[in-house]
């Protein structure tokens, strides 16, 4: 009697990124388990990332800092533009070269900058820290400190969170006080006394009796104020002395200042239960329907809860991503903002490896990524110059009948890119990590695809050439459940998985 053979043919592997939430076995097959070095590409593909290319020559003047912690990019009325950072407790400029431009005799013990670009001016704030502020008014591009500027009124509050909107400078959470939000005169962030500047205690306002202000921003024309355990909308902040409450939303808040980003018409932020959409919360208040990461929240909340350095994130609309950096844990998650899926979630993919600490994005649309190197350019397929590995893997596959033997006969992956690249398929059995490998090279043949420009090829408006290679792999062994995988290096080309074919013979019941 001839043997049960049957087929999994997954059209997109990791198409709806990683899902460490649910149980392995009864997951759609769309979803990857492993899913290192990855994002997911403009064609639902899941894909290498793009490779960090140093551009910082020396990071001497880092010392034996743990690196670039902070990047932003000051933009004035004219166009001129400045890359700040801060590292090594000193604030730079420039991205090749860093030149030290701290305030003589200001002295700085935390790398914990919020830089905000308001009316030609950067202002840098730093709970504990007098506020600074650079300005090229005169053409001479000074950053000193908020009080020694001209037109500087009052005492600036040394806050660690500000916020440029609606006219003004906004902050909060200064040492022993953190219910508290101060807004500066109307286009006037050095002007902290007389005018229209003032300040709100929000202490009765927190619907639980007691919170914390982390976090500031403006979202649909409202002030958002971001308690650790609610958020606070208030509407009429053009004018904060008749500004109303809008609207307060319990049993969620934000845990990390910077992982506040504005993605096109809706801000993520971390919460304590993972990634949010305020949109979403502000439709389904505390509904855990609205988890940006509930596909990876367990696992994700691991490493945030035991994260000692500052939690950064960065969103980049060229490659429709919000990254948020972990570097305690060496991780970025990475959560594509093309769509959503069928369950509110984003799609999430890893980059693991390199202590990334923070990232901006420039005006120009280059995103930059701060390290112990200095600060880097995602950009090309090599990570300065050597290679890195990407990495796909399924959840557990059961045929449909997890309580019969498996005996896998033939791998088949479609990959896309990567000419000449070493490709490793791996394949094991009820949930070993112990996997079987066997490499094969991918071809060097080109074949042209509608629309592709991200592989590093030579591009046209309606083509371009890109290597497509099937690759079919023997494989051997029983189990009742069954992993695949694929391990690409990476060395100037990327690599994409169109496709993974499998076949096995269904044999006993075990």
């Amino acid at each position: 009697m001839a043997q049960e053979r049957q087929n999994i043919y997954i059209a997109a592997p990791g198409f709806k990124g990683l899902n460490t939430a649910d149980s392995p076995v009864a997951q759609d097959a769309s979803f990857a388990s492993v899913a290192e070095n990855a994002v997911i590409d403009k064609y639902g593909r899941i894909a290498a990332r793009k490779g960090l290319n140093k551009l910082t020559s020396s990071a001497t003047p880092l010392g034996s800092s743990i690196g670039i912690e902070t990047i932003f990019e000051y933009v004035d009325q004219s166009g001129d533009k400045v890359v700040f950072s801060a590292g090594n407790n000193k604030v730079f400029t420039g991205t090749t070269t860093l030149t030290d431009v701290t305030p003589s005799g200001y002295t700085i013990s935390a790398n914990n900058w919020k830089i905000i670009n308001f009316n030609n001016h950067a202002y840098f704030f730093q709970r504990g820290h007098e506020p600074l502020i650079y300005t090229d008014e005169s053409g001479s591009g000074v950053l000193d400190n908020i009080s020694d500027h001209s037109h500087a009124t009052g005492t600036a509050p040394q806050a660690n969170e500000a916020l440029a909107a609606f006219g003004r400078v906004w902050v909060a959470d200064v040492t022993g006080n953190k219910h508290t939000v101060y807004w500066s005169d109307l286009l006037n962030g050095h002007a902290w006394t007389g005018g229209s500047s003032g300040s709100l205690d929000i202490t009765t306002v927190w619907p639980t009796g007691h919170d914390e202000i982390v976090a500031l921003a403006e979202f649909n024309n409202f002030l958002v104020i971001f308690g650790k355990r609610s958020i606070i909308l208030y509407s009429g902040a053009d004018d904060p002395a008749t500004m109303v409450v809008q609207d307060i939303i319990t049993n969620i808040g934000c845990t990390a200042r910077d992982s506040v980003q504005s993605i096109g018409p809706d801000l993520f932020f971390l919460s304590d239960t993972g990634v949010r959409s305020l949109g979403r919360v502000i439709q389904e208040k505390s509904n855990p329907i609205g988890n940006v990461s509930k596909n990876v929240k367990d696992t994700m909340m691991i490493s945030v809860n035991s994260e000692a350095l500052n939690i950064k994130s960065v969103y980049s609309p060229e490659d429709s991503m919000y990254l948020l950096f972990l570097p305690t844990s060496f991780e970025v998650y990475v959560f594509d903002t093309r769509g959503t899926l069928e369950d509110g979630s984003h799609r999430v993919t890893t980059w693991v490896g390199n202590k990334l600490l923070c990232g901006a994005r420039t005006t120009d649309g280059l995103l930059y990524l701060g390290n112990e190197d200095g600060i880097n350019k995602y950009d090309g397929y090599t990570d300065d110059g050597s290679s890195y590995s990407f990495k796909y893997f399924t959840n557990p596959l059961s045929f449909g009948d997890p309580s019969r033997l498996k005996m896998l006969k033939e791998l088949s992956f479609t990959v896309i890119g990567g000419s000449n690249a070493t490709v490793v398929g791996n394949w094991g059995y009820d949930y070993t990590e112990a996997y079987t490998k066997q490499s094969f090279t991918i071809s060097t043949s080109l074949i042209a695809e509608y629309g592709v420009s991200e592989y590093n090829v030579s591009t046209s408006e309606y083509s371009a050439s890109i290597v497509i290679d099937v690759a079919k792999v023997k494989a051997t062994g029983a189990g009742k459940v069954a992993t695949i995988g694929l391990e690409a290096t990476i060395d100037g080309a990327s690599v994409s998985l169109q496709e993974l074919n499998t076949e096995a013979i269904i044999g006993r019941l075990v």
